[in-house]
Order: C-alpha cells, then structure tokens, then sequence
C-alpha cells in the first residue's frame, strides 16, 4: 500500500545573535527551535521544516520566504521575543520592551510571503501578537503595567508551569472545536498581549477574569486563507492542570493545510507595517536583495 503524502509545514525559527564571549559557536548567529512545538505538529504524523532567514553576513544564493511558501504547506509562528512597539506606532515604554527587530521583519515577511501563497498559518504566544501586528493590530507592551487588576500572565520561575483559565466563545471555530469545554486551563507565558484587535479577525477566547485575548481567528470575510492564533503554548501540553485538550487545534491547522494542497486561495497580504524602513526590510527578504 502506497503511503500518503505527508504534509510539509514550516516553522520559524528563534534568533540568537552574535556572541564572542559564547563559548560555543562563537561569534556566530544562530537561528533554532525549541524542540517542543517540533515535536508537537510530528505527533501528527506531518514533516517539519524549519524556514532560515535568507539573509545575514553568511548569506549567498537566490533562496526567499516565497521559495518556502511555494513548497510548504503551511507555517507555524514560533514564540520567542517581544514584538517591536514601533511597528505599532509606540515607543517602548522600557528599554527591555524594545524587542527583536530582525525578528520582527522576518516573521512579517514569513506571514506575507505564505499569505500571498494561499497557505495556512498558525501562530503561537508570540506568533500571535505578530500576526496581529501585521494586519493593523496592537499590543499593551506589558500587561502588569498596562493593564489595571490584570492577572500575572508570566512568572519567570514557574514558566510553562504557570497556568491560567481561558473562557471560549460561543459560535465561533473554537467553540466548535471543543464543543461541550468552553473553558480550561492553558498555560501563561507571556507579559504582552493584544490591546486593539486587528481588523478582520475575531477573538475566540478570552482570560479569566482579566478578559486578555487569548485565541484569535481571520473571519472568512476579509480573506479565504487560514489564519489561526493562540497567546499560549498548545505544544506545551503534558501538565496535568493544563486541562485544554491541544490536538483539536493542531489538527484544525492540519486540516486547512490539506485542503489548501488542493484549493489555494492566495491573498494580497494587505499588512499594515506603520514604518517605512521596516516595510522595505521585510521586501528585501521576500526578493532577494
């Protein structure tokens, strides 16, 4: 019997810099995963790719993000670093909430370059907050500071310890999804969230009590494509008080992956980037110089 063709997902890769007191790799970038969210989109039997940015000091060649969405099937955003506040037209309140630029750029352009090919994508913590960005959205910078009698959403001891409840809601996918549990708990890794929802999407879950998005979803009538996003890590999922079952949400993922192999809907990434430099930057990775 002939074995089904495996799906092909991207994932995006996490960015070390430059370190000459490293004394592995030293001096030298290195872009790389946590093996986790690997592990994760493997359990179902799909082959992950990890996505280099094309460009650096070392870069040679014609390779671009489009090349990668043209032969994946889909991507999932990784988590990682803050998002830049002046991609949303703030300062950072805090020199430590200045983010990761180049980050930044690249996941723009890895969400452009797979919008534009019609292929799903999947965020995750900060794959979400980018995803929001993109299209026109913004973010509290922290939570704690911004966000008056809001619960602590990271604890740099507990880590993917620290858990929280999620309240979905009702008539949405997520609702669908999981049916009868409209609500758990999910871990809480991150001290940004989203503070003005970007336009054509919708929240499928909230925190409780402090009502922070924690789920966010394209509406189909601002585009065909399958845009999906959790705040937290569903590849973190062997806690016992992490009650929010995550393979409904790997496999809704999975699912419009496999169907876009067939039904393509490509779109017009209309981002909504505020800055100019970053707009040409996150080009240049899509064309190549």
């Amino acid at each position: 019997m002939t074995e089904p063709i495996r799906l092909k997902i991207g994932l995006s890769a996490c960015f070390s810099y430059a370190d000459p007191q490293r004394h592995l790799f030293t001096g030298k970038t290195l872009q790389y995963i946590e093996q986790s969210i690997a592990h994760w989109v493997m359990s179902a039997g799909a082959l992950l790719v990890v996505i280099p940015c094309p460009m650096g000091e070392t870069a040679r060649g014609d390779v671009t993000l489009k090349h990668y969405a043209q032969w994946l099937d889909g991507v999932v955003l990784h988590g990682g670093s803050d998002v830049w506040p002046g991609h949303y037209g703030e300062i950072a309140l805090k020199p430590e909430w200045e983010g990761d630029r180049v980050r930044d750029l690249y996941d723009l352009a890895l969400i452009e370059a797979f919008e534009q090919a019609g292929k799903p994508i999947f965020g995750v913590c900060r794959g979400l907050q980018i995803i929001n960005v993109a299209f026109g959205g913004s973010l509290y910078q922290d939570i704690e500071t911004q966000v008056p009698g809001a619960q602590r959403h990271r604890d740099p001891v507990q880590y993917d310890r620290h858990v929280h409840a999620v309240q979905i809601e009702p008539r949405t996918r997520l609702a669908r999804l999981y049916q009868a549990h409209m609500q758990g708990t999910v871990n809480s890794i991150h001290h940004q969230g989203i503070k003005e929802l970007a336009p054509g999407f919708t929240v499928e879950a909230y925190s409780v009590p402090d009502h922070i998005p924690e789920a966010i979803r394209r509406t189909a009538r601002h585009g065909k494509g399958y845009i999906a996003a959790t705040q937290w890590h569903p590849e973190f999922r062997t806690r016992a008080d992490v009650t929010l079952d995550s393979a409904p949400l790997l496999h809704d993922f999975l699912d419009a992956c496999q169907r876009a192999r067939h039904h393509r809907c490509p779109g017009s990434s209309p981002l909504h980037i505020r800055d100019r430099a970053s707009r040409l930057l996150r080009q240049a990775l899509l064309t190549r110089f």
